[in-house]
């Protein structure tokens, strides 16, 4: 008897156990009657994806896909739209974005200066007494039909008494009179090293703010305005990841920032990681903050972070430590402002020893680290120190990952080398925003391969793609897109030679699978493969067969990470998760939303 009480015990438990095996290969999510674009090395298309336990159990034909259904399924109609993988922009200042969001007003994407000026009027109207009216970033003058810049006449007459800063790129801003006025401003004023305040002929400050082209001048400036409240950045954090999730963005690498200090200001984002709130995976820099002492705030950071973590908690690719960049040493920076000459490494003597002291720290512990680098010439110098740092650590450097950002003239010499010490590349969409001076300064000729992208990937560097959002770029990437496949900026200059476009499954690569290189994530996310993490969006419009130019107007119109529904459109509303009202009262976000393409 007890014997076969033990033989039925497990007979019970063996058809248990085939029960959940059998379940566990059906899916929690299926999406059908699409065009699924999985970007596998075959560039497969297919019709429907299934999801469980938040990867991809598998896609394939409609057909197949329905029999991994059962009762608790939910089954989506995609009514005949692409489906991708999730976006992945490798070089986005995220976390520094949603602090801020909510008190901007964007003007990417406004397609005339004098809907721009009408915007800044109609918010200065309801900007309380002790805020500002601010602009910070992602437009360029050759998107407005005008193609020029505000003149401080301008947006003095549209703001008035309320104080109104307004930056573009990190080239020049202005500050109204009553700007200048509240931040103590006048003829007397000095500016830092390498910057300026414009006088006119009469030695009148005209409120204009120069970068020259150091950005001290315009960084100093934002960290002067009123913040939000924790309450307030918070809910402009979950604004900012929503707005980002509404065009397919699915997961974003952080670059810190100036004027951006962990982990204080990064106070909203870990909020969110920290209650399993996050709609976006997340990896980040560090960036050091304190010129000179740029060593001891990553020994600090060193001691008590660890990479692959948020704090003490490992969180399986949400929201996690990557490394530091992508300024390593204030010393070493190079700045992109084509408005102004090209800054020059032996200026500052310091640099070099600066530099090699913290990649050697970095590469010691074992931290990844990226590093900003416009110019060609800036990499070269810095390529002798990192094969110097390589060499006395007999090739350790390779063990973890390193790239330069940006990299608009990098020469052939300088990839070669950054390839033989199996470095990578991000680039950013700068030149669509700053094209025309670029252009201006350096000729047509040198923006014709600026970067060379297609160099690049042709040399098998790992390379990804992002936008530099929000402020010297817009954080919508799908002109970053368009600027890759047409070589165009949003002025619609042609700025790349057909040699350095890219077919539109290149580009998309370079922000799926290539982006998912930079943060050492390309064994679990950039494809659609079978096992990889869930992360897709529907898109509004078919990016493969579209207009060119229509490229730049595509949003998602349902968006998932991990299995779960972040944004939903209007097709897919029901789905849509709540979000909370904007907060404060007053904030441009209530009125006009983020990107506006109007």
């Amino acid at each position: 008897m007890k014997r076969f009480i033990l033989i039925l015990i497990f007979a019970i438990a063996l058809v248990s156990c085939k029960e959940d095996t059998k379940n566990s290969q059906l899916a929690d999510l299926i999406v059908t009657n699409a065009k699924v674009a999985v970007m596998d090395s075959n560039r497969t298309i297919t019709e429907a994806i299934a999801v469980n336990d938040g990867k991809v159990l598998a896609t394939g034909t409609t057909e197949h896909i329905l029999k991994l259904k059962n009762e608790n399924t939910k089954v989506l109609d995609a009514k005949g739209k692409t489906i991708i993988p999730g976006l992945n922009d490798s070089h986005l200042h995220l976390t520094r974005g949603g602090r801020f969001f909510n008190a901007e007003l964007r003007w990417d994407g406004v397609k005339s200066l004098k809907r721009a000026l009408r915007m800044l009027k109609e918010q200065a109207q309801r900007t309380p007494e002790g805020q500002w009216v601010r602009v910070i970033g992602g437009w360029s003058p050759f998107q407005f039909e005008e193609k020029r810049f505000p003149t401080p006449q301008e947006i003095n007459e549209a703001t008035g008494n309320v104080p109104t800063y307004v930056l573009y790129l990190y080239s020049r801003a202005w500050l109204n009179q009553a700007g200048l006025n509240a931040l103590g401003i006048d003829e007397n004023t000095k500016a830092p090293i390498g910057s300026t305040f414009e006088k006119d002929a009469n030695g009148k400050l005209t409120g204009v703010l120069l970068a020259e082209p150091n950005p001290t001048i315009l960084y100093a400036r934002i960290g002067a305005l009123p913040p939000l409240t924790q309450e307030e950045m918070v809910n402009s954090t979950k604004q900012f990841y929503r707005e980002l999730n509404s065009f397919g963005i699915t997961s974003g690498i952080d670059a810190g920032g100036g004027g951006h200090k962990f982990p204080k200001d990064y106070t909203g984002t870990k909020l969110l990681a920290d209650t399993g709130e996050m709609p976006i995976r997340l990896s980040y820099y560090l960036f050091p903050q304190n010129k000179g002492a740029e060593y001891a705030e990553f020994q600090e950071w060193m001691s008590n972070n660890q990479v692959g973590h948020n704090g003490e908690i490992h969180l399986d690719h949400g929201y996690e430590l990557e490394g530091g960049g992508e300024f390593l040493a204030w010393s070493a920076g190079d700045f992109e402002n084509f408005l102004a000459p090209q800054p020059l490494l032996k200026d500052r003597p310091t640099w070099r020893e600066d530099l090699k002291r913290i990649i050697r720290l970095h590469v010691d512990k074992g931290w990844p680290f990226r590093i900003h680098a416009t110019y060609g010439e800036t990499i070269s110098n810095m390529l002798d120190v990192i094969e110097e740092v390589n060499k006395e650590t007999n090739g350790k450097l390779a063990s973890e990952r390193w790239m330069f950002d940006h990299a608009e003239t990098v020469a052939e010499k300088e990839l070669k080398r950054v390839k033989a010490l199996n470095g990578g590349i991000a680039i950013q969409a700068r030149m669509a925003y700053a094209g025309e001076f670029f252009v201006e300064r350096y000729g047509a000729d040198k923006a014709k391969q600026a970067p060379p992208v297609k160099k690049i990937m042709e040399m098998g560097i790992p390379l990804g793609a992002g936008t530099d959002g929000t402020r010297v770029a817009s954080y919508n990437p799908w002109p970053a897109l368009y600027w890759l496949i047409s070589g165009k900026t949003v002025g619609d200059l042609q700025l790349s030679e057909k040699s350095n476009l890219l077919t539109r499954e290149e580009a998309l690569h370079l922000y799926t699978k290539g982006s998912a290189w930079v943060s050492k994530e390309e064994n679990v996310k950039g494809t659609l493969e079978n096992g990889m993490y869930a992360d897709f969006t529907i898109l509004s419009e078919d990016y493969f067969s579209i207009p060119e130019k229509q490229i730049n107007n595509i949003k998602a119109v349902l968006t998932v990470v991990g299995g779960n529904v972040v944004f939903a459109g209007k097709e897919y509303e029901t789905l849509n998760p709540s979000l909370p009202e904007v907060i404060p009262s007053w904030s441009p976000v209530r009125y006009y939303g983020g990107y506006q393409n109007k």
